[in-house]
């Protein structure tokens, strides 16, 4: 079998309806994993992309902003199609407004989806994991923002460099135990999140202009590190944010 096979494992997936995890879904179902994708709205398009590379994956609704809530999706998934060797969290949200004008509920809704539920979503895996004896692997994602400031994104980027925190302590407490704690950070990527940014002539521009390779990324382009980062291929591999952008951190 490939180092790189992920056939017999499980993996359970946050926001897998569209996108990056979409994408995500998609990749590690086509290495041989039975993913099972999490969200809040509809998975059929996941569902059939997954069928459509020959993959298997189910899905599991959830409200991704609350800690109880994706405990019980987590619980249900493992009820239902077993142990759960493969974790990601890719769930999150983006508000954009000047610092000077950033409300308490934007910085608490982003704050909760993109860290603490990641947080508590990590631990009820290794809980399980370690109970059972058996290793594993988290990946989360994290943001180019993880290394720099960016512009009227506050409570993104702090979120996003607490993953990039987040993934480094959990690596030295829970490594010993065979369970792998990583990170992706996708550089500018097309999706929702960036909509505004893209149609921006201006932003596009000043953005391409940075980048080595000389183009956004594709969502599969994540999905690659992230598939590759959950393979026996990475065993060896933890407590790491890898940059997944083009080249721009080395510009």
């Amino acid at each position: 079998m490939s180092r790189f096979s992920l056939d017999g494992t499980r993996a359970f997936v946050t926001g897998a309806n569209t996108g990056i995890g979409q994408a995500i879904a998609v990749d590690l179902a086509a290495a041989g994993a039975h993913v099972i994708a999490v969200g809040r709205s509809s998975m059929d398009d996941t569902l059939a992309k997954v069928a459509q590379a020959g993959g298997k994956a189910d899905a599991v609704q959830a409200d991704l902003s609350t800690v109880a809530a994706t405990q019980r999706a987590f619980a249900q998934a493992e009820d239902q199609f077993g142990p759960i060797d493969t974790l990601v969290n890719n769930a999150g949200i983006i508000r954009r407004k000047d610092s000077l004008n950033f409300s308490e509920d934007d910085w608490d809704a982003v704050m909760d989806i993109n860290l603490k539920v990641v947080f508590f979503l990590c631990q009820t895996f290794a809980k399980s994991r370690i109970a059972a004896g058996a290793g594993g692997s988290i990946i989360n994602v994290a943001s180019l923002l993880s290394f720099q400031g960016g512009i009227r994104v506050p409570s993104y980027t702090a979120s996003k460099s607490g993953v990039a925190g987040l993934v480094k302590t959990l690596s030295n407490e829970w490594s010993a135990s065979g369970i792998t704690v990583n990170a992706v950070a996708p550089g500018y990527v097309i999706s929702n999140n960036t909509t505004d940014l893209y149609n921006d002539p201006e932003r596009n521009q000043a953005i391409l202009d940075r980048i080595p390779l000389g183009r956004w990324a594709e969502p599969q382009d994540i999905a690659g590190a992230v598939t590759f980062l959950a393979s026996p291929a990475a065993r060896y591999v933890t407590g790491i944010t890898l940059p997944v952008d083009g080249g721009w951190l080395g510009r």
